[in-house]
Order: structure tokens, then C-alpha cells, then sequence
């Protein structure tokens, strides 16, 4: 009797004699196994994605389960995709071929990565990914021999382009009577991906359709936790939800209530069958989810209807306790410390005159309670007419994001003395008043409240989950308790001499603290304008920093009016940039998530070589689209230029006919084609003019005005 030894490229043979018991080989191929040298797979590379099969055991044992993971290291700056690969992509596919006896599983998805592409968004995996399968040993395995385990593995790799690769894996793997010891090259990588694999059987749900939006109301401990606030749902049905708008929180006492715009799968005013997916609560905690259709649990509610665990029965003095509290709380919560390390900077340059410190302090307090309470009167008013608006319901909006960015740029700008207004810290907007920079106090306390609102201290939500279902005269007191209690430090050490008296005299230190305040500020736009990325997208972004770069330059013309003898001209400029600046985002506002801009469906025939060449042998002018609804570059180029209306009449102005050769599916007559024009995967864009040899190849992004230019060319006499 023989038997083998296979690891990595290397073969080794060990010979045994024939009279050797079957019990002793059996012992002598577990031992082996046990040092790892049983498990071999051949690595297969394609330009794009280093791939084979691992194991997390080096041998199997009878009756046992061995999970097979499909490892692939990803090219940087390309991806492949999750189960439900989102907005476009196709997810990988494993097609096993066993030994008799042997089956396979189903694949243990990791939690995949949000991939935003301009307007649409993907699910998947970059640089490298494990993805397990559990293999069943039938219980007539032999100990002592080796069997081989392939798989036909299927995927899609994109980066600008998209590209379908199809591989074949090997993995030879021993049978070992007892327990085998870790793999020990991947055994521990393979066993942590299942660790870190979404979590069944915790979390509750329950999904409904209300108002036009998709609200998950998820229940569980973990949806109570501090992750609460970082959760992001990915639902396996890529038609329930539109992928790319944002999913608003809402937290209550017993767990969270995800609202989401429905996909065009949810959009006929039901929802049918349990809804499933992943819910991921960040740093690498996710769980399944398999919500009923029903009536939501008010337990789940951030500021939604009257809630179980008491929160309803707090009473007018205790709920009016816990917003005092919650706003005094909410002074230590970064995202409110930038603006009031302002005040406190302006507090301390008032410091030895008590009058303008006392001033200062009620006018802070008035402006906090001023934007607390109109706030709640809009979030008061949207509930009532069956909105699904909550606490920081203002951050939602990008125009909103958009414009604090830019103030918190300018405020930023003016503390690093690029301009000046006033002669406090606390300068912005105290050219509305002359005396001791009231106005600018006020002004501090509405941005305070403003960048609160994506905080929430403790005690914040029991009070405001009361406040939302009382009376409005009751539910404002509950909102002007939580005013009184951000400004009431300020306030009480504006009215508090001896502690005033204990601060320096104003002086040179000022300025140094007023250049250092500046960096806050700056932190601040930057953390708005990643915000503004995640509801707008790349391209969004894009449209903020272009208005950033003009706010800069308008802020630096005003400063240097300020400092020179020719300030007509610089204020002039000064006016122009930041006009320029708001008809930028005014224009950038329209294609934000949400409008409705102009298009049409252009009319298309389906691509094939006859009828390409029939057409042109009409003299016709013929524009191929070589596309694919897996491909993300092409589906933006699709949403963003051949859809809309400018192109649509160009198209019919030129007489140009439109060709799709849709290569979703594998089509060897499309693959040729590609390859005939030097391409490997989609998008290309073929542009035939009439009596033309060649076709024109247009760029892989496209833009409306560059379509429209090409087919002029094309079809000019």
C-alpha cells in the first residue's frame, strides 16, 4: 500500500509495505495531516485577482464539516461583490464538483463595503476577501486517502471598466480518523472570517411600508449599543431598497428603527415576505436580519410613537430634569465643541469687564433657545402631518450640510485672520450690531445648536421621546430645558465675577488662541462636507469643493480690502466669487439626490455584426453602446449622460441609431467584438460615421456635452 504527501508546488511520497494494517495507515495519515501537510490547492492568478481554495482544517474527518474558502486577493483599486452586489455588479458564484457523497454549502457572506460611484452605489470586497463554504464529509470517508475538491469559480471585477473572469480551483485534502488540526498557513484566517461573519438569531425585526419610505425596526441588545449610530442595513433583495440614498436612525429604548427609500421593488405600496439582510452596527459587528411585515414596535423608535420602558410616564418634572441634564452633557460632545471653544475663547476676552460678560452670556442663552425652539416648532409640525422627521431631522438635507460646511470654512478662515469682522473670536456676524459683539454671541449659540444635532447625550432621548407626544406647549418646555441646559455654563460664568476675575488679562495670547481655534473649524467643514459625500456621492463633493475654493477666494479678497488702500476692487471681487459660489450650489442643488431632472429613454435596437453592417451599408450613422447591468461605470454613464433629454434630441436631430450590445449574460459574439477593438470588459462606446472606415472611441466616462459634440462631428456634412 502507498500513500501520498502533497504541499504547495512539492510532492512527497512516503511508501509503506502492502502487508501494512489499513488501521496503522490510517493512524500514520491523521498524524500527518495534524502537521498540515494533507491540504494542497493550486493558486490560479487572471490579471486582476489571485484566487484559490483554502481550507480551515488540514484534514477532514468523517461525518464531519470542513469549510472551504474561496480567497481572493483583489488588484488595488478594483473590487468584486457581495450576494446583492447594489445599484450594478454581479455577485461571485461557486459551481463544486465532489466526490461521491461529499455536498457543499451555501456561502458565508462577509459583511460587504459600501462602494459609492457617482450617483449609484455597490456592495462588495477590495484588496482580499475569504469566502467560506462548508463542505459535508459523508461518514464513509476513508481515513488515509486523499480526495480533490474543484470548483468552478465565477465573478466580476470592476474599476473603471468591468470585467467577467472564470477560474477553475483545486484543493486536495486528506481523510483523517480523528479531529485534525488547524490548516496552519490558513486555517486561522479562514476561521476568523467565519467569526467575523453577520451573526444569526440575535437581533429582531420588523419591516413596514409608511409615508413613501421603508422602515426596518430592528430589536435586540446590540441595536441598543453604542453601534446604533453607525448601523447601515444591506438587504439581500437588490430591488427593496435605492441604494444610494442615505438610511436615517432613529433610536429608542429597546432598539433602532432604520427609515429608507424603497427600490423599484418596493415602490408598489407593498412589502410581501420576510425582509432579509445585514444589519452592521461598524467596527466589524454585523448581524442577519430577517424582519416579519407588520406593525412597527414603538420600542424601536427614535422620537416615533409613545414607546414601552417608561418613557412615556416620565412626567413633565422629571422629563424637564433629564433635558437640563442632557444639555449639560451635550457640552462635552465633539461635535459641539468647535463652536463653543468660541464662545468660551470670547468669554475669556470679557473676562475683566463683567457688564459686556453678562451681555454676552443672555445673548448666547437667547440664541440657543431661539434655534431649540424652532427647531422642535418644525420637528413638531412635520410629525403632525406624518412625517417620519427626528431629532437632527435638518441634517439630512444636503443643501443644509452644504451651507454649515461653508460657514464653518468662513468662521475657520476668519479665525486664521484671512479677514476679519467685529473684534472678537466670536467676529461672524457681529457686523450686525455694534455693541460688545451681541449679535456674534447670539450667532454662536444658533451654530451651537445647528452642529448639535448629530449628538445625543444621555437622558436626551427618554426626555424628547416624551416631549414628541405631549402637547405642544409642554413637548416646547421640554426643548427650552434642553437649551437652558447647553447654554447654562456659559451663562452662570458670565455671571460669576470672581470666576472671571481668575482669567488673564486679554493680551498677545488672544490671537495665538484665536489661530489655534481656527483648526476646530476647519475639522468641523471637513467632517460636514464628508457627510455631504455620503448623501450626494462623489460628483456631490466635487460641486462643495468647487464653492469651498470660491468662499476661500471671496474671504481672501474681503481680507486684503481690509488691508489695503484699494478696497473697491478687492470687495468687488470679493461680492463676485461668493455670488458665483451660491449659483454653483444653487446648480449643483438640482442634480442632488431627490430632484428630478429632465430625461429620456433613448430608443435602442439590440447590437448583432448583421445589423451593424446593414446600417452602415445605408450610409446610417450608428452609436454602439457596449454595456452590461453588472457594470457600474456604465450604469452611471447611462443615468448621468445617454438618459438625459439634451442627448435624447440629439440623437433624433442626427438621425444617429442606437445600438445596445447588452453583455450581462456571457455572449461570445459581444466577447469577440470587444476583443476585435482591443478591449477586455465594458464599457465602450463606438461611434460609426457614415462612409467611415473606423469608428470614432469615445471616452469610458461620458459626459452629455461630449456626446452631443461627437454626434455633430459624426454626422456633419
Amino acid at each position: 500500500m502507498g500513500a501520498s504527501l502533497r504541499q504547495g508546488p512539492a510532492l512527497f511520497s512516503l511508501s509503506v509495505r502492502p502487508d501494512f494494517s489499513l488501521r496503522a495507515g490510517a493512524a500514520l495519515a491523521g498524524a500527518l495531516a495534524l502537521f498540515g501537510g494533507a491540504a494542497a490547492a493550486e493558486i490560479v492568478r487572471t490579471p486582476y485577482v489571485e484566487a484559490e481554495l483554502v481550507p480551515d482544517v488540514a484534514a477532514a474527518a468523517p461525518g464531519g464539516t470542513v469549510h472551504v474558502a474561496l480567497r481572493q486577493k483583489i488588484k488595488p483599486g478594483w473590487h468584486t461583490y457581495w450576494r446583492n452586489p447594489g445599484d450594478s455588479g454581479e455577485p461571485t458564484r461557486l459551481a463544486w464538483t465532489l466526490p461521491q457523497g461529499w455536498s457543499a454549502g451555501e456561502i458565508v457572506w462577509p459583511t460587504p463595503e459600501r462602494q459609492p460611484v457617482g450617483p449609484l452605489v455597490n456592495y462588495g470586497y477590495s484588496n482580499q476577501v475569504l469566502l467560506p463554504v462548508p463542505v459535508r464529509v459523508p461518514t464513509d470517508a476513508r481515513p488515509g486517502e486523499t480526495v480533490r475538491l474543484s470548483a468552478v469559480a465565477d465573478w466580476l471585477v470592476c474599476e473603471e471598466i468591468c470585467i467577467p473572469e472564470q477560474v477553475k480551483l483545486t484543493l486536495d485534502l486528506a481523510v483523517a480518523a480523528g479531529p485534525a488540526a488547524p490548516h496552519p498557513q490558513h486555517g486561522a484566517a479562514v476561521r476568523q472570517a467565519l467569526a467575523a461573519a453577520p451573526k444569526p438569531g440575535v437581533l429582531t425585526g420588523v419591516a413596514a411600508l409608511a409615508g413613501g419610505r421603508l422602515k426596518l425596526a430592528v430589536l435586540g441588545a446590540p441595536a441598543r449599543g453604542d453601534g446604533a449610530a453607525r448601523a447601515y442595513f444591506f438587504p439581500y433583495d437588490g430591488a427593496l431598497i435605492d441604494h444610494a440614498k442615505p438610511q436615517a436612525i432613529e433610536r429608542g429604548p429597546d432598539g433602532l428603527t432604520l427609515t429608507m427609500a424603497p427600490g423599484y421593488g418596493a415602490q408598489t405600496g407593498a412589502v410581501t415576505g420576510p425582509v432579509q439582510g445585514v444589519l452592521s452596527l461598524g467596527e466589524g459587528e454585523a448581524y442577519l436580519v430577517e424582519a416579519s411585515v407588520g406593525a412597527l414596535p414603538a420600542q424601536a423608535a427614535g422620537l416615533g410613537a409613545p414607546a414601552a420602558g417608561g418613557r412615556t410616564d416620565l412626567g413633565l418634572p422629571l422629563a424637564l430634569g433629564f433635558a437640563f441634564l442632557g444639555g449639560l452633557i451635550l457640552n462635552l460632545m465633539p461635535c459641539v465643541f468647535p463652536v463653543l471653544s468660541m464662545k468660551a475663547a470670547a468669554l475669556a476676552g470679557h473676562a475683566h469687564e463683567p457688564r459686556i460678560a453678562r451681555v454676552q452670556g443672555l445673548a448666547f442663552l437667547a440664541g440657543v433657545l431661539t434655534t431649540f425652539l424652532g427647531l422642535a416648532a418644525v420637528l413638531l409640525v412635520a410629525r403632525a402631518a406624518g412625517e417620519t422627521a427626528g431629532w437632527g431631522f435638518q441634517l439630512q438635507s444636503p443643501p443644509v450640510i452644504a451651507g454649515l460646511a461653508l460657514l464653518m470654512l468662513l468662521i475657520a478662515l476668519n479665525l486664521s485672520g484671512v479677514f476679519h469682522l467685529g473684534g472678537s473670536v466670536q467676529g461672524v456676524g457681529s457686523g450686525l450690531s455694534s455693541r460688545g459683539g451681541v449679535a456674534g454671541a447670539f450667532f454662536t449659540g444658533v451654530l451651537a445648536v445647528a452642529v448639535a444635532a448629530p449628538c445625543t447625550a444621555p437622558f436626551m432621548a427618554a426626555a424628547m421621546g416624551y416631549a414628541v407626544v405631549q402637547p405642544a406647549a409642554v413637548a416646547l418646555s421640554v426643548f427650552a430645558a434642553l437649551g437652558l441646559g447647553l447654554a447654562a455654563p456659559f451663562v452662570l460664568a458670565s455671571f460669576t465675577p470672581a470666576l472671571l476675575r481668575r482669567l488673564p488679562r486679554p493680551g498677545a495670547w488672544m490671537e495665538t488662541l484665536q489661530r489655534l481655534l481656527a483648526f476646530p473649524m476647519y475639522a468641523t467643514a471637513a467632517w460636514l462636507a464628508w457627510i455631504f459625500a455620503r448623501q450626494t456621492g462623489v460628483a456631490g463633493l466635487a460641486e462643495l469643493f468647487a464653492a469651498a475654493w470660491l468662499v476661500a477666494l471671496a474671504a481672501w479678497l474681503f481680507g486684503r480690502s481690509q488691508h489695503s488702500g484699494r478696497s473697491l476692487p478687492f470687495r468687488l471681487g470679493a461680492g463676485a466669487a461668493a455670488l458665483l459660489a451660491m449659483a454653483w450650489l444653487g446648480v449643483a442643488a438640482l442634480g442632488a439626490p431627490g430632484a428630478k431632472a429632465e430625461s429620456a429613454a433613448l430608443a435602442e435596437e439590440a447590437y448583432t455584426p448583421e445589423r451593424l453592417a446593414a446600417l452602415r451599408a445605408e450610409g446610417r450613422p450608428v452609436f454602439v453602446n457596449f454595456t452590461a447591468d453588472w457594470c457600474v461605470t456604465c450604469k452611471v454613464n447611462e443615468r448621468v449622460a445617454l438618459s438625459s433629454a439634451e442627448v435624447g434630441r440629439a440623437f433624433e436631430r442626427t438621425g444617429v441609431v442606437y445600438l445596445k450590445a447588452d453583455w450581462t449574460n456571457r455572449d461570445p459574439v459581444i466577447a469577440a467584438a470587444l476583443s476585435e477593438h482591443g478591449r477586455a470588459g465594458v464599457p465602450l462606446y463606438l461611434l460609426y460615421a457614415p462612409g467611415a472606415a473606423e469608428p470614432k472611441i469615445l471616452p469610458q466616462l461620458l459626459t452629455t456635452g461630449a456626446v452631443i459634440k461627437a454626434l455633430d462631428e459624426a454626422t456633419r456634412t
